[in-house]
């Protein structure tokens, strides 16, 4: 990996990771001029506390999801290259979807210019985490096939992504190479075509309760399924012929249950914050990236039945 990166102009950079993530890859800290822990938190928040620590150096990110976004984020505010070496299913790495560091002015969205993407990295968590992640990678499948940007090459991706996906999940040991080009296929994907009410439900209640990324769209992602299959039915349709049953729901949920978790309620949401979460959801302009755009209403409905 040190060599990949020196042949692209990353021979000197600031090290973004985790321990988890380092101890998986540790040469990468040798060729680092800095190595930079990425704390738990909102990446806003991390991204304007780390910022200065990279030393305007060009940012490798090493981790997950959230190790990436703050690299993007540092990097699009200090205008210099990044790359992202992922270490879960997230997607991350094939979007220029971040928040930007908070307080800091004319900061850019951007995507690494330079991703390695390793089967045995990407798909390295113990199970159940492992298939949180993945079924965080299958709800980018699922929002690029109905978006308004959705296109033939797009759609391509995400449906192979979302067999790949269910095929890795179904296994009694899981297929990690399966899992591992199944989220790339649907990061690639969601890059394209953007995101829509899931992933603005799944982000409010991250953001407002408190409950973890992947998880939260695990358990989220059945119940969207169902509220979007008669908005997209043409969709939903060839999602469910690519996850081998008719009730593209229900086998959301199948794959959901190796997820660890069932119900928002059992990740540490309460019923009296769903209003709260509902109406942040509702007010994010990307709920109009689906079809007949659900309702505040419709949305707190959705996460009273994800409650359980």
């Amino acid at each position: 990996m040190p060599a990949l990166l020196g042949a692209h102009g990353l021979d000197a950079y600031a090290l973004l990771t985790t321990d988890r993530a380092l101890q998986q890859a540790p040469t990468l800290s040798q060729g680092a001029e800095a190595v930079v822990y990425v704390p738990p938190g909102k990446v806003d928040e991390i991204s304007a506390t780390l910022l200065p620590r990279t030393g305007n150096r060009a940012v490798v990110a090493l981790g997950g999801g959230r190790v990436i976004d703050t690299g993007k984020a540092i990097a699009g505010a200090a205008g210099v290259p990044c790359a992202a070496i992922p270490t879960t299913l997230s997607g991350a790495e094939l979007t220029r979807f971040h928040r930007t560091p908070a307080g800091v002015e004319g900061a850019r969205m951007i995507r690494p210019s330079l991703v390695i993407a390793d089967p045995g990295l990407m798909a390295s968590q113990p199970m159940p985490g492992l298939a949180a992640s993945a079924l965080n990678a299958l709800a980018h499948a699922v929002e690029a096939l109905y978006t308004p940007l959705a296109n033939p090459v797009a759609s391509m991706a995400a449906l192979r992504a979302a067999y790949l996906i269910a095929r890795g999940l179904d296994a009694s040991d899981p297929l990690r190479d399966d899992l591992a080009l199944g989220a790339l296929l649907a990061g690639y994907a969601s890059g394209q075509t953007g995101y829509a009410f899931h992933h603005v439900v799944c982000q409010s209640a991250v953001r407002l309760a408190g409950t973890p990324h992947a998880q939260t769209n695990a358990v989220v992602l059945p119940h969207s399924v169902r509220l979007v299959r008669p908005r997209a039915p043409d969709a939903i349709g060839r999602l469910a012929r690519s996850l081998g049953d008719p009730d593209a729901a229900a086998a959301v949920a199948r794959l959901t249950q190796r997820s660890g978790a069932t119900t928002l309620r059992e990740l540490g949401m309460r019923e009296d914050q769903v209003d709260e979460v509902a109406a942040a959801a509702a007010s994010r302009a990307e709920v109009k990236n689906t079809p007949n755009p659900p309702t505040v209403d419709e949305l707190r409905d959705l996460l009273l039945r994800a409650l359980g």
